[in-house]
């Protein structure tokens, strides 16, 4: 499965991978807006939005891109590795 994810704190994308790792996912983060992210966020099967620490933009291009892959999106206010944990364990269970 490929997850991406939209906002989070910078210091955590190491963090976001290794949860995702344990859930046998496949990660892009992404916590900073840059000049071509719907291009580089691909074809995933599932988008999650960390909105607490994202900017509209970022949000707006993500929720284009998944109606166009036909990823889910999950948003989400906080932006912690428990959150990602609790998110990845119901839709990966």
């Amino acid at each position: 499965m490929s997850v991406v994810i939209i906002g989070g704190h910078d210091r955590m994308v190491c963090q976001y991978k290794k949860v995702c790792n344990q859930f046998n996912c496949k990660a892009k983060v992404f916590t900073q807006m840059s000049a071509n992210l719907s291009k580089q966020i691909g074809s995933p099967d599932l988008i999650v939005l960390f909105t607490n620490t994202v900017s509209h933009k970022m949000v707006r291009c993500a929720v284009e891109e998944a109606g166009r892959c036909n990823a889910d999106v999950i948003r989400c206010h906080t932006s912690s590795k428990n959150a990602l944990e609790e998110i990845l364990g119901s839709v990966c269970a």
